[in-house]
């Protein structure tokens, strides 16, 4: 891999749902991508994700990858995970040098990290937190993606964090498992209003956030990179279809209209579970009032609506970064992988 000498990094975040890929020059975003990569299914679905996300980039100076993918069901432990990935990617990169992302431990040789996988797996976070703390001071960091939501305090520059793995951070509240597009109906709620009656949701995969968010009129099409629940279409009317079915129903005669109704009650439901976890963090650690939410992931308009209900200024992460300005709303996407880009640079 042919240095340039213009301090080029590739920042990496290898999910089990998406490859988010960040390209930055002396500190400065130049291109953010996701791209869709069903890890469950095998780890032979890294290398065309990894031709979609890196195409037409220059060899970069350095890589910089972090992972959440390790937890996929594919692998029997985090461990196992955390060796096959680092391996897959210093094979995609032989040429180095490739950098781990290992949290608390900061950035070690693929070697060092395939011993340290306790510190090396699902440490995301604390790369966008500890961008984000240095950057903005004070502030509480609220990234919802598109499986997870995580939630850290940041006070004086540091990320103040109760929990470091995937068990006590769920414990503390820091990750809750609400997203914009992958979370089941069925994990939004257990019931919802309807027709004046309390109506228990089917516990069945029929229908996501996405559809919720598409029938509200607030999802980006592009974050909603995977199939629908049914395998069918991506339209309004299809997603009320497909959230009646969570309510024994069918679309009806009122088309997707008579839906609209249950979809704000789920969008709610979802948005105060978000808010209940941001409640309990804060309990814990006293955030000025004054100090912004700050937003990443692709969920980041419900972080806006959240800084309003919770009267706190918002700020977006994009405004925190050097950025080019086509870039910019991915790469507040993309935290993770901008954020081992920049610290690595």
């Amino acid at each position: 891999m042919p240095g340039t000498g213009r301090g080029e990094v590739l920042g990496l975040d290898l999910g089990g749902a998406h490859l988010k890929a960040a390209f930055a020059r002396d500190g400065r975003v130049l291109a953010a991508r996701q791209v869709p990569c069903r890890l469950w299914e095998g780890l032979d679905r890294l290398a065309p994700a990894f031709d979609v996300a890196l195409a037409g980039l220059p060899p970069p100076d350095r890589v910089a990858l972090t992972m959440t993918g390790e937890l996929a069901d594919l692998f029997v432990d985090r461990a196992a995970g955390v060796a096959a990935l680092v391996e897959a990617a210093a094979g995609r990169f032989p040429g180095g040098p490739l950098l781990i992302w290992a949290g608390r431990e900061g950035f070690l040789p693929p070697d060092a990290a395939r011993h340290n996988a306790a510190a090396v797996a699902s440490a995301n976070w604390l790369a966008t937190a500890s961008l984000a703390a240095a950057r903005a001071g004070n502030g509480l960091l609220v990234d919802i993606g598109s499986t997870t939501t995580d939630i850290l305090p940041l006070l004086a520059g540091a990320v103040r964090f109760a929990g470091y793995s995937d068990a006590e951070r769920l414990a503390k509240g820091e990750l809750v498992y609400q997203g914009l597009t992958r979370t089941p109906v069925m994990a939004m709620a257990d019931r919802a209003p309807l027709a004046g009656a309390w109506v228990p949701l089917m516990n069945e995969y029929f229908a996501t956030a996405a559809d919720v968010w598409r029938l509200l009129g607030r999802l980006d099409e592009a974050h909603d990179q995977h199939p629908a629940a049914d395998n069918g279409e991506k339209t309004t009317l299809a997603s009320a279809r497909r959230l009646a079915r969570m309510v024994g129903a069918d679309l009806g005669p009122d088309g997707a209209e008579g839906w609209r109704g249950l979809a704000e009650w789920l969008g709610g439901a979802q948005l105060r579970r978000i808010e209940d976890a941001v409640l309990l963090v804060l309990s814990r650690e006293r955030v000025p009032a004054s100090a912004p939410m700050v937003g990443a992931g692709c969920g980041r308009r419900l972080v806006s609506d959240l800084a309003g209900r919770l009267g706190r200024p918002y700020l977006d992460l994009a405004e925190l970064i050097q950025v080019e300005p086509e870039a910019a709303a991915m790469a507040a996407t993309c935290a993770p992988a901008v954020a081992v880009a920049l610290l690595a640079g």
